[in-house]
C-alpha cells in the first residue's frame, strides 16, 4: 500500500485539539499528537507534512546519485572507494580478494584502505551476496586491455547483476523500504589494468546522504526493518531527518522505542488502520515510560511519529517500527531540537512553553460534603 492509497480527504484539515490525531509522514508515517499542539492547532496540515517527508526520501536518492558521479578515492592498495549510493569499491589485497558470499567487510578510513573481513555478528559496512567475474562474459568489453568502465556503466552493471544477486541471496525477500541498499564493489582502475574483473555485489545500511552506517547481524538471518536503538536522535537538514547524531546536537526526532508488530499480528500483511491503532497505543505507552510522565509529551509540546509496514516489507519479513518524538513546524518538516527529550530541550533555540491547562476548574467541596469523584485530566 502506498501513501497515495490513503484517502486524501481524511487528512485535509489541521489536526484537532484535545485528542489523538494522525497524519501521513516520515515518509508514509502516522503522527500522534496529545493536544495536537500547545495552542490547540497544528499549523502544518497532514497532507503537506506527508508530502514534505516523502520528498525527503526522494532527496536522499538524488543525493546518492550525485555522489555516484563525483566521489572516488585511490590508494596504494588498489582500492576505489565510493558512497553506497554509487556502485561501490574493491581492493587487490588478500582480505578483499578472498571475500566470498556471506562474508562481511568493514573499514574505518575514508579511502577504505584498512578494509578487513569481520564476523557478521559484529558491526560491519558491507555484506557480500555474490561475486561476478566479468572476464567470463563474451565480447571485448571486459577482455584484456579493455577500458575501465565509467560510473554510468558501473551503475548499469549493478542493476544488471547485483539486484538479482541480492534477491537470490535473500531468497526473494528483499525489503525495498528496509535498512539495506544494494551495493557493488569493483576493481580500481589500476586493478582493472592488471586484469581484475571481479565485481562483488552485496548489502549496505545506507544513511540519508549515501554514507554507510554500521550494522550488526547477517541480513539473511535478521529482520530488515529500518529501526534504531531507543535514545537515538536523527539529525536534521533543511527541516528533514537525516542520520544518527548525538542528541546534544540539533536533530529532527528522537527514537522512543521499537515495536515488534509480529508479536501482535500474524498471517498476511495487516491493514494499515489496524497497524495505526496498535502503534498508537504502543507508542503512547512507550513515550510515557520513556519520559517518565504521561504529561511530558504535552508539556514539551512534542509530537509522536511512527511509520507503517506496507505489503512488500511485510512479505520480506520486516516486522518492526520505531516510535519517534519530534516537533512539526508551520513552515514544512521538523523544527530543530537540541537535548534529549528525557531532560531539558530547546526547540528552535527556545525552551518549550507548556500549554495552559484547558480543563474546567472544580470548586473545593463544602465541609462535610462527600469528596468529589476523580476528575479526568485534560489532554
Amino acid at each position: 500500500m502506498s501513501a497515495d492509497d490513503v484517502t486524501k480527504d481524511a487528512y485535509e484539515s489541521d489536526l484537532p485539539s484535545g485528542e489523538w490525531s494522525r497524519a501521513e509522514s516520515f515518509p508514509q508515517s502516522v503522527i500522534i499528537d496529545r493536544d495536537a499542539v500547545a495552542d490547540g492547532k497544528l499549523h502544518l496540515s497532514a497532507p503537506k507534512l506527508r508530502w514534505v517527508l516523502l520528498t525527503a526520501a526522494a532527496g536522499a536518492v538524488i543525493i546518492s546519485l550525485v555522489g555516484l558521479f563525483i566521489t572516488g578515492y585511490d590508494n596504494d592498495k588498489g582500492l576505489e572507494a565510493h558512497n553506497p549510493g554509487s556502485p561501490g569499491q574493491t581492493a587487490l589485497d588478500k582480505e578483499f580478494g578472498t571475500a566470498a558470499r556471506g562474508d562481511c567487510l568493514s573499514w574505518s578510513k575514508q579511502d577504505r584502505g584498512d578494509l578487513v573481513k569481520v564476523a557478521c555478528s559484529n558491526k560491519h559496512l558491507f555484506e557480500v551476496a555474490a561475486d561476478v567475474d566479468m572476464a567470463k562474459y563474451p565480447g571485448v568489453e571486459f577482455g584484456p586491455g579493455s577500458r575501465f568502465p565509467d560510473s554510468l556503466r558501473l551503475t548499469e552493471l549493478k542493476e544488471e547483476h547485483c539486484n538479482p544477486a541480492v534477491e537470490q541471496y535473500l531468497n526473494g525477500k528483499f525489503d525495498p523500504r528496509g535498512r539495506y541498499v544494494v551495493g557493488l564493489m569493483y576493481p580500481s582502475p589500476d586493478g582493472w589494468k592488471h586484469g581484475d574483473r571481479i565485481l562483488r555485489c552485496g548489502l549496505q545500511f545506507s544513511g540519508s546522504t549515501g554514507t554507510p552506517l554500521p550494522t550488526s547481524g547477517a541480513a539473511t538471518e535478521h529482520d530488515q526493518s529500518k529501526v534504531f536503538e531507543p535514545g537515538t536522535c536523527l539529525g536534521i537538514n533543511q527541516n528533514l531527518p537525516t542520520d544518527p547524531v548525538d542528541c546534544a546536537q540539533a536533530h529532527a526526532v528522537e527514537i522512543v522505542s521499537t515495536v515488534d508488530l509480529g508479536q501482535h499480528f500474524s498471517g498476511g500483511p495487516p491493514a494499515k488502520d489496524d497497524q495505526d491503532k496498535f502503534m498508537e497505543d504502543e507508542c503512547a505507552r512507550a513515550a510515557d515510560d520513556y519520559l517518565g510522565s504521561p504529561d511530558a509529551v504535552r508539556n514539551k509540546t512534542l509530537t509522536l511519529f511512527f511509520d507503517y509496514l506496507d505489503a512488500r516489507s511485510w512479505l520480506a519479513g520486516s516486522r518492526k517500527l520505531d516510535c519517534m518524538l519530534g516537533k512539526g513546524t508551520d513552515r514544512e518538516g521538523f523544527a530543530p531540537i537540541t537535548g534529549s527529550a528525557k531532560g531539558e530541550i530547546l526547540i528552535n533555540g527556545q525552551a518549550p512553553v507548556p500549554p495552559p491547562n484547558s480543563g474546567r476548574s472544580t470548586p473545593a467541596p463544602l465541609p462535610g460534603a462527600a469528596p468529589l469523584p476523580p476528575q479526568p485530566q485534560p489532554r
